[in-house]
């Protein structure tokens, strides 16, 4: 998708930033100083400027459950395994209590990521470096197996909203690095894969909007079905990647990752059939009465392809536009393209 990768691999670090809703002006400026041949050395230099930046502000302590063998009472005396150390003539008490501690899965999973990146011929040896003095302040921190991290046990409040950007940036490294198994192989996942990308810049298009069009009211929503009569119920459900709201006017943003944009028939390039067909539904259907204030856009990734749509036409009464948006040019260019859509909501109110 792009001739200078090192272009589109900035990029993604912005992308990240706004999909997981970390966006920090001075570490983008600090980045957009840096040049990165390889995606793994992005990964090690956002890690380790958040864990730094982590260490700076103190590290987060949980409560975790310790047991030792102690000369004192401490906490809940284990019976069983203290009554043993007695037949065996020890005096030693086991002992079970919760302390505050580093020893968490935030910790875990962070040691387990930068060790992982340590190993990876893509990370450069200064940023290996770093990356080595961060592990030894974790040295009481057990690493993990990454194919077993219990993901679902990582909960955030107030004094751990920092982690979470961290926890999403381990998790997109653990994706590119952990071995995937085809037709009997072991190969390395592709970093990041068209999924990964996909729902990468699906999330990122929304957050944006967030961060700098919050009066457009962006959000993934549900358009319902204009329908009468029974068996409704059974209808799929249409939920939009991005709804900008503005007066009474309504565009409908549908974000679409693809290595082909157009497909060809009978020697005949168009657009996506079911793409065309799915934002004219959600349209349609969000236009019940019919007013034409309801508008859609399918904005593309770009490719390298020879044909760039940016189309713009009416069905119906209802406006849709087909276009492109080049993740390989500088992030600027990028922002201002999107701010031009906001805009035009604005103005079709």
């Amino acid at each position: 998708m792009s001739n200078d990768h090192r272009i589109l691999i900035k990029n993604i670090y912005y992308m990240l930033a706004y999909a997981f809703r970390a966006v920090k002006l001075s570490a983008m400026e600090k980045l957009a100083a840096e040049e990165f041949g390889h995606l793994h050395d992005l990964m090690a230099e956002i890690l380790a400027q958040g864990v730094a930046g982590q260490l700076k502000r103190g590290l987060y302590r949980e409560y975790v459950t310790e047991r030792e063998h102690l000369g004192m009472l401490r906490g809940k005396l284990e019976l069983r395994e203290t009554v043993q150390n007695r037949l065996r003539c020890r005096r030693h008490l086991v002992c079970e209590y919760d302390e505050l501690s580093e020893k968490h899965l935030f910790h875990q999973i962070l040691k387990t990521a930068m060790l992982m990146l340590l190993k990876h011929s893509d990370v450069s040896p200064e940023r290996g470096k770093e990356l080595k003095k961060l592990i030894l302040r974790f040295d009481r921190v057990d690493a993990l197996d990454p194919f077993r991290i219990p993901w679902n046990r990582l909960h955030y409040h107030r004094y751990n909203a920092n982690y979470e950007f961290l926890m999403n940036i381990c998790r997109f490294i653990f994706r590119g690095l952990l071995p995937t198994t085809e037709k009997g192989n072991h190969k390395m996942a592709s970093f990041p894969d068209d999924r990964d990308m996909s729902a990468l810049y699906e999330k990122f298009v929304l957050e944006y909007f967030r961060f700098h069009h919050s009066d457009l009211r962006p959000a993934a929503s549900r358009v319902a079905w204009n329908v009468d009569g029974e068996g409704s119920d059974f209808l799929p459900v249409m939920q939009t990647d991005v709804t900008l709201r503005h007066g009474g006017h309504t565009l409908i943003v549908d974000t679409k990752y693809y290595s082909r944009i157009m497909q060809e028939r009978y020697d005949r390039r168009t657009f996506h059939s079911g793409n065309l067909y799915q934002i004219f539904t959600y349209v349609k259907n969000q236009d019940r009465h019919g007013t034409g204030n309801a508008a859609g856009l399918l904005l593309y990734a770009r490719t390298d392809e020879a044909i760039v749509p940016d189309s713009e036409f009416t069905i119906s009464g209802n406006k849709f536009m087909v276009k492109t948006l080049d993740l390989n040019q500088d992030f600027r260019r990028i922002a201002a393209q999107l701010d031009g859509i906001a805009e035009s909501v604005r103005r079709s109110s």
